[in-house]
């Protein structure tokens, strides 16, 4: 009876919006600041690159691939934002599970997240290097060396321009959350303008015929288009990791969510058109650096695919620092709760940065980057993703039922109907991945489950409180 107690045990919403209140962390981000973070953690390797992986198995209809993702991520944006207005912490969908589901489902949350940020920013190093060497083949006419610029399974022995970006990432977030927002701020300009201008070229190679047949592989194929897209939208909910370092977390989270939800999404259905809509679809097989890919076809001159390559790097950039960011900020509530080492949960008093944690992560995902090839690290991605998404959506009914009379600042429309269709999407796209993806992620779970009932579920702070 203990055990199964221990398993469901709750932290009380009070106490965790008490406890964000008086935290280590500093308040120095508003509204632009966080609606940049999102877009940062967002707006990247996905569209720059996945979309070369995605076009191939669903054709022309990678159009409604994305219209399909941003749809289910825009059911579990809403959830999201109705709780980080109500439980303004760093820890994002952990902290939500943890007030409403019990300590094993937000250890299994947290655990998701891991997968979600930590594997993500690798796989979005592993786009940045792709970038890197399609600018250098452009300027100056050649590469860097398979050896050096691929992980095993790639043709490559170690990826070293992945390990570069993840550790300059590294150097710029020990510095401090404000001086981090502002580097992410510019970078975030220029990649929209990137992706303006290379709309705005493509759509003047446009066909008609490239469109036809729209569905060459059925519905199948645009919904597994969708599943892989996902993981363009994964990001969005990187406001809600700042929940502790907002200056009005209350108001702005909600706003930031699903301000930035809609400037990415119009963005990638834009580009999308642009680019099966200049290039055939067929010619996208095997294509990383997608959209540079698009430009030198329909051009003459490199010129223009050397500039969008330049802006794809900086775009790459700034999803590595502002994922990698989220990532420690919820280890570091995953450590304050006890169940991860309590040195990941350790500010540095003039930064107030958890250095330590920062640290680690950093070194971890220069370790999955250098040896992972990115289309595993991208599918293992929104697979947990979509876990912890449809978790975020089954909170919002928990709490509505438990705590209907709490002050929200945003509330979920047409709910309980709304959060329902969050968890259907999710498990649609979640079984639209192969089978490889899933045993991957029964693997982590497992792996998960190992710690938690090894440590987390003795040293947890409710668990040493009696």
């Amino acid at each position: 009876m203990r055990f199964g107690t221990a398993l469901g045990r709750r932290k009380p919403v009070a106490d965790l919006v008490a406890e964000a209140g008086h935290g280590p962390l500093k308040r120095s981000l508003g509204l632009g600041q966080l609606t940049m973070l999102s877009i940062g953690a967002t707006l990247g390797s996905g569209i720059f690159v996945v979309l070369g992986e995605a076009v191939p198995v669903a054709g022309p209809a990678v159009v409604l691939s994305f219209v399909l993702a941003g749809v289910t991520a825009l059911f579990s944006a809403l959830s999201y934002a109705e709780l980080a207005g109500l439980i303004p912490l760093s820890g994002s969908s952990y902290s939500y599970a943890y007030a409403t589901l019990g300590e094993l489902v937000a250890w299994v949350c947290g655990w998701c997240l891991i997968l979600e940020y930590g594997v993500s920013v690798a796989s979005v190093a592993v786009g940045w290097g792709q970038y890197v060497n399609e600018l250098l083949r452009l300027a100056f006419g050649f590469a860097l060396p398979e050896s050096i610029s691929g992980p095993p399974g790639d043709g490559g022995l170690v990826n070293l321009p992945a390990i570069v970006v993840v550790l300059l990432a590294m150097v710029l977030l020990l510095s401090g959350a404000k001086e981090s927002a502002r580097a992410n701020a510019i970078m975030v300009v220029v990649k929209i303008a990137t992706l303006v201008l290379f709309c705005a070229i493509a759509f003047t190679a446009v066909q008609a015929k490239n469109f036809t047949p729209f569905l060459p592989l059925g519905l199948a194929g645009m919904s597994a288009g969708g599943a892989k897209l996902f993981f363009s939208y994964i990001g969005f909910d990187a406001a809600s990791t700042a929940g502790e370092e907002a200056r009005n977390p209350q108001r702005d989270l909600p706003r930031a969510i699903l301000l930035s939800l809609g400037i990415v999404t119009v963005l990638y259905c834009l580009v999308a058109v642009a680019a099966v809509g200049a290039l055939p679809w067929q010619r996208f097989d095997d294509q990383q650096a997608a959209l540079s890919h698009v430009l030198t076809s329909v051009l003459d001159s490199p010129f223009w695919a050397g500039v969008l390559a330049v802006g794809a790097i900086v775009a790459i950039s700034s999803v590595v620092l502002t994922v990698l960011y989220g990532q420690t900020r919820i280890l570091f509530a995953m450590s304050r709760d006890g169940l991860v080492p309590k040195a990941l949960s350790t500010v540095h008093p003039k930064t107030g940065v958890p250095r330590t944690n920062t640290l680690v992560v950093s070194a971890f995902v220069a370790v999955l980057a250098a040896f992972v090839p990115l289309g595993k690290l991208a599918d293992a991605t929104s697979i947990g993703t979509l876990f912890a998404f449809g978790l975020v959506n089954i909170a919002v009914l928990v709490l509505r039922r438990r705590r209907p009379d709490d002050a929200r600042t945003f509330r979920v429309p047409f709910s309980p109907v709304t959060p329902i269709l969050g968890v259907l999407c999710c498990a649609y796209m979640m079984f639209s991945l192969d089978g490889a993806t899933w045993v991957v992620f029964g693997g982590w779970m497992l792996l998960g489950l190992v710690l938690y009932f090894g440590y987390g579920i003795r040293r947890s702070r409710l668990a040493t409180a009696k």
